[in-house]
């Protein structure tokens, strides 16, 4: 009988490594703890721009740091080629560049509540089109748990803000200036996330290389709109660095090792479960805001946590399973 030729080992979809968890662990914290430091460093006159495009270079400068240590700067320089950069990271890019303008247009139109739950959607569309693209299948146990995740996810959102309400009443406005682009933004942010995950696992383009190109093309994107936005007149009339004081820094480095933990989560675990993390990111933001604001949990919160603890548990736990082939 001869011997059979054992298989190429991957890595098992349903288990994460310990690297991985520590990545994810460390995600949800800076992810949960960025509004808070961001309220206590960053004062109210900076210009959103200026923080957004700091954030960026601030990103490239840790990745490139990062892939000088561990040697890939060098092969970087023989093998990076423009086709190749602009496929695995200018697409991305440029769609969450849209992707936010959308949000943008939305969250103008919508009230909180509608808007919250529209768009937890991008968890269904990032597995959507993991399937797509990467032929990543999610078993029944684990659409289940994406369910959880979601209700928890609105029931968080809800819990921030359901105070706002919607600043038209016209049908049409909502519909088409409210409910469509939130949907359209969702569907692009799952098409995105898909696409980081197929040129990091597929194509092995590195993570922190995403990072750098994907911060590049963001920040051209963003340089262009100042031409007609008003952050771009602030710019215009009060300087790049108007309100900025040497704190402001700390919130913009801790944005941008985020930055980099997302494209490693993204990277190692995928999109699905990088959204996972940042459902449980809103549970750390309630967390701290309890012990250094002293604002209590709201009741949406403390019946999300047994939500989210259970999607966790249950979509680690129940992986898509493929049926062996009888010989």
């Amino acid at each position: 009988m001869p011997a059979t030729k054992p298989k190429a080992s991957t890595p098992n979809p349903g288990k994460m490594s310990p690297r991985v968890w520590f990545y994810s662990i460390l995600l949800s914290l800076q992810y949960g703890a960025q509004p808070l430091i961001s309220k206590c460093f960053t004062r109210r006159e900076v210009i959103v721009t200026s923080s957004v495009l700091t954030c960026e270079i601030a990103k490239v400068v840790c990745a490139l740091i990062l892939m000088a240590k561990n040697g890939s700067l060098k092969k970087l320089a023989k093998e990076w080629t423009l086709v190749g950069s602009l496929t695995a990271s200018g697409l991305p890019a440029a769609i969450y560049a849209l992707q936010n303008s959308l949000l943008q247009i939305s969250y103008r139109n919508l009230d909180s509540l509608t808007f919250s739950m529209l768009n937890q959607t991008k968890i269904f569309f990032t597995a959507f089109f993991t399937y797509v693209i990467l032929r990543q299948r999610q078993s029944i146990q684990q659409i289940g748990a994406l369910f959880l995740l979601i209700m928890a996810a609105v029931l968080l959102s809800i819990g921030e803000g359901s105070s706002k309400g919607s600043s038209s009443g016209d049908p049409e406005q909502i519909l088409f200036y409210g409910i469509v682009p939130v949907l359209v933004a969702s569907v692009l942010s799952g098409l995105a996330s898909a696409l980081c995950q197929w040129a990091s696992q597929v194509k092995k383009h590195s993570s922190y290389l995403m990072t750098v190109e994907m911060s590049i093309v963001g920040s051209l994107c963003l340089l262009a709109s100042t031409s007609k936005s008003p952050d771009g007149e602030a710019i215009r009339r009060h300087g790049f660095f108007y309100g900025w004081t040497p704190l402001a820094l700390i919130p913009v480095v801790a944005n941008a090792l985020g930055g980099i933990l997302v494209g490693l989560v993204t990277s190692l675990a995928g999109g699905v479960r990088k959204g996972f993390v940042i459902v449980s990111a809103l549970l750390v933001t309630a967390m701290l805001q309890f012990l250094f604001e002293g604002k209590p949990p709201s009741m949406y919160c403390l019946v999300a946590l047994p939500l989210v603890i259970s999607s966790i548990s249950i979509y680690q736990k129940y992986p898509y399973q493929v049926k062996k082939k009888e010989a």
